[in-house]
């Protein structure tokens, strides 16, 4: 079963049944949010008659809850122990957003795995592995997705050597999953336009069970330039056939894949700007590639 979302927002009015209302919205059957602003800690307290009218609203749609994905803010780095105020508020604030995603009922939580700064690689693992270990419990029932990175500046988890190292370290192991992002993979230096030999890679090195969500986005860069720059489905160096490779592979069928794909700005330059995908899902679920993608969402959002 194809299973193919997208980002959409979560707002203090509305929470979890206005994420839902979006992604229907798009055609959707899975999609990711956050819990609030990505950039800083600001959370609403969560109502569970919202919670409630959104699992039924998925429910009514076809949804199932448990491809749901949420992500965490990030703002959260578990690589750098500098400041240990710092590094305690980021176990910490991790420990609650777990606690937030289990109240709205998924079960993945992405994250940004860190970056180490002034530290260096070996002891910026080192420090993703303690943290984990102090929010990890045997008993938990959301999955920490580690997401894989372009290596920009100093982020750890650019290669899956890094993820298999921190699965190793941590207590609970069975708690952790991954998830692929292709444009941060093609930024790494991992072929996208063979998909299957990357995931034999996978397989070797981590085991295919442990990918909880994909994060499909085309790529602005070339491979290996480790820059982290998304383009819309298509539309980029990965390119739309290779794209549609991966999302309708078969030894993923059942995972649930996200559009984190750039906005489409207004023609006019001003700085509104319109989510794309609706129309990446149709061109997804159609198999055919839209040229005139930009201008199809401007219409569409302008009417």
């Amino acid at each position: 079963m194809l299973l193919i979302g997208s980002h959409v927002s979560f707002n203090s009015k509305e929470q979890l049944l206005g994420s839902v209302k979006e992604a229907i919205s798009y055609g959707a059957n899975t999609f990711m949010f956050y819990t609030g602003a990505p950039q800083n800690t600001k959370r609403c307290k969560l109502d569970y008659d919202l919670t409630l009218e959104a699992r039924n609203l998925l429910y009514e749609n076809n949804v199932d809850l448990n491809n749901i994905i949420v992500h965490a803010p990030y703002i959260i780095n578990l690589a750098n122990n500098e400041d240990e105020s710092k590094y305690k508020f980021a176990i910490d604030f991790l420990k609650d957003e777990i606690k937030r995603v289990y109240a709205l009922g998924a079960e993945k939580l992405v994250l940004h795995p860190g970056s180490y700064v002034n530290l260096n690689l070996d002891v910026g693992l080192n420090n993703i592995i303690n943290a984990l270990n102090e929010v990890l419990t045997p008993n938990q029932a959301v999955k920490i997705c580690l997401e894989t990175m372009a290596g920009k500046g100093t982020e750890t988890c650019f290669k899956l050597e890094h993820i298999k190292r921190i699965i190793d370290g941590v207590k609970y192991p069975d708690k952790l999953m991954v998830c692929l992002d292709t444009c941060h993979l093609n930024d790494a230096g991992y072929d996208m336009k063979d998909f299957d030999k990357f995931l034999e890679e996978f397989d070797n090195i981590i085991g295919i069970d442990k990918i909880g969500c994909v994060h499909v986005n085309d790529s602005k860069n070339a491979i290996k330039t480790h820059k982290d720059r998304h383009e819309n489905v298509g539309y980029g160096t990965i390119g739309f056939d290779n794209m549609l490779k991966i999302i309708y592979n078969d030894r993923l069928n059942d995972v649930p894949k996200i559009l984190e794909t750039p906005y489409i700005s207004k023609e006019s330059g001003n700085d509104r700007s319109y989510p794309p995908y609706k129309f990446e899902i149709e061109m997804i679920k159609n198999k055919k590639f839209n040229k005139n993608l930009h201008n199809d969402v401007r219409s569409y959002y302008e009417k």
